[in-house]
């Protein structure tokens, strides 16, 4: 399998970092191993270090379940928050066009 290399900003990955020192964090005080945690996720002892290093090659949704069983609070922990939110965001998208098109670049008038 070819390994894909994945180039991030500073503060993407610093916010990464942090996201996996929460979700370390919150296993180390449930107590769990992290082949435990692997387990509850579904998936291997190996994925699950990688997200404790902060990996940007682990899926999101990996890591999302990770914080969610951990405890770490992803936007809200209120189910029916994280509904509204997601009815909300999805009514803003239906006013947004389709697809972004580039803008014409032609002579800036800066003749005032």
């Amino acid at each position: 399998m070819k390994t894909r290399h994945v180039t991030l900003s500073p503060q993407a990955s610093l916010s990464l970092r942090l996201f996996a020192g929460l979700i370390e964090e919150g296993r180390l005080r449930k107590g769990w191993t992290r082949d435990e945690l692997a387990e509850r996720v579904g998936v291997g002892v190996v994925t699950i270090r990688q997200v404790a290093k902060g990996s940007p090659k682990v899926a999101i949704g990996t890591y999302f379940e990770a914080a969610a069983l951990v405890g770490v609070s992803l936007f809200t922990d209120s189910i029916d928050t994280l509904r509204r939110e997601h009815s909300t965001q999805l009514e803003r998208l239906t006013l947004l066009p389709k697809r972004a098109r580039r803008q014409q670049q032609g002579p800036i008038d800066d003749d005032f």
